[in-house]
C-alpha cells in the first residue's frame, strides 16, 4: 500500500510539472542532443584528416573512438557552459532570488539543457554497447545509465535541477581526458603539451569531481529539509546516485593521479640520465 502511495506521489509530481511545461520540448531537446552528437561525429570524420595527417593511417577502432571523443568533447563544453550559466550567472537558483524552494526550481531553458544531455548519453551509451568493449567497459555503462536515470527524473519532475547541474558541470574535465588520448594516439606522449594537459587534468578533476562533490553533499545537508520534500523515488535517488558517482570519480582520480606521477617520475629519470 505504501509503495502504491509513493508511486502515485511521483506520478502526480511529474504530471504537475508536465502541465506547466510543453512535453514536446522535452522530446525535441533529447532528439536535438542526438542530432548534435551525430553532427559532431560526422564533422570529426571530415576535418580530422585535414588537421592530423596520421588520421587516415589509424585503425578502424581508433578512428571510431577519435570521432566518438569529438562529440564527447563538444557535449562536455556545451553542458559545462550551460551548467555554469544556471549555477552562477542566472538567478534561477539564487537563494534570495525567488520564494520557491531551490529543490523545485526549473525553467524551459534548464529543461532543454537536461534533455540535450540525455540525448548525448543515449547516443554515447548506444555506441559503447554496440562496439563493446572498444569504447569502454562496464564502468562507463554504469556511469551513463545512472546519469540518464538522474537526468530523466529531474527533467520529468522539475526537481533537484540545482544538484543535477552541479554534477553535469563535472563534464568540464572531459576535454582534458580526450586531449590526453588524442596526443597519445598522435605519438605526442613525450611532448610538453601532453605533460601540461596531464597536470591540468589532475587539477581539474580534483576541483570539479572531488571538491565540488564535497560542496554538493554539504549543500544537500544544509538544505535537507527541502530535499526531503522531493517525491520518494527522487529522494532516494538523491541519497544513492551521487555517492556512487563520487566513489567512481575518486577511483578515476586515483588512476589519473597515479599515471601523472608515473610520467613525472619517468621524466625526472630521463633528466638525471642526460
Amino acid at each position: 500500500m505504501a509503495d502504491l502511495k509513493h508511486a502515485s506521489s511521483g506520478y502526480i509530481t511529474i504530471l504537475n510539472h508536465a502541465s506547466s511545461r510543453d512535453p514536446i520540448l522535452w522530446l525535441f531537446s533529447v532528439f536535438g542532443g542526438i542530432i548534435m552528437c551525430k553532427t559532431a561525429y560526422e564533422l570529426m570524420g571530415v576535418f580530422s584528416p585535414l588537421i592530423f595527417e596520421g588520421f587516415i593511417k589509424l585503425e578502424n577502432a581508433q578512428k571510431l573512438e577519435w570521432k566518438n571523443r569529438g562529440f564527447s568533447t563538444f557535449h562536455a563544453l556545451f553542458a559545462a557552459a550551460g551548467s555554469l550559466y544556471f549555477l552562477v550567472v542566472s538567478n534561477l537558483f539564487d537563494e534570495h532570488g525567488q520564494k520557491e524552494l531551490i529543490i523545485n526550481r526549473s525553467s524551459a531553458p534548464s529543461d532543454t539543457i537536461l534533455g540535450m544531455s540525455i540525448g548525448y548519453f543515449l547516443s554515447d551509451l548506444a555506441m559503447i554497447i554496440w562496439t563493446y568493449p572498444t569504447l569502454g567497459g562496464l564502468e562507463y555503462v554504469l556511469h551513463h545509465g545512472l546519469s540518464m536515470f538522474a537526468l530523466g527524473q529531474s527533467l520529468l519532475s522539475g526537481q533537484a535541477q540545482f544538484y543535477i547541474f552541479m554534477v553535469l558541470f563535472t563534464e568540464i574535465t572531459t576535454p582534458f581526458v580526450n586531449l590526453r588520448w588524442y596526443l597519445d594516439v598522435a605519438g605526442k606522449k613525450n611532448s610538453t603539451l601532453y605533460l601540461t594537459n596531464g597536470v591540468a587534468m589532475v587539477v581539474g578533476w580534483l576541483v570539479a569531481r572531488v571538491v565540488l562533490f564535497v560542496f554538493f553533499f554539504y549543500h544537500m545537508f544544509m538544505h535537507f529539509d527541502q530535499v526531503k520534500q522531493m517525491y520518494p523515488m527522487g529522494f532516494y535517488s538523491m541519497l544513492t546516485i551521487p555517492p556512487v558517482l563520487a566513489m567512481m570519480n575518486l577511483f578515476w582520480f586515483w588512476k589519473i593521479a597515479k599515471g601523472l606521477i608515473k610520467t613525472l617520475t619517468k621524466l625526472k629519470g630521463h633528466t638525471h640520465s642526460s
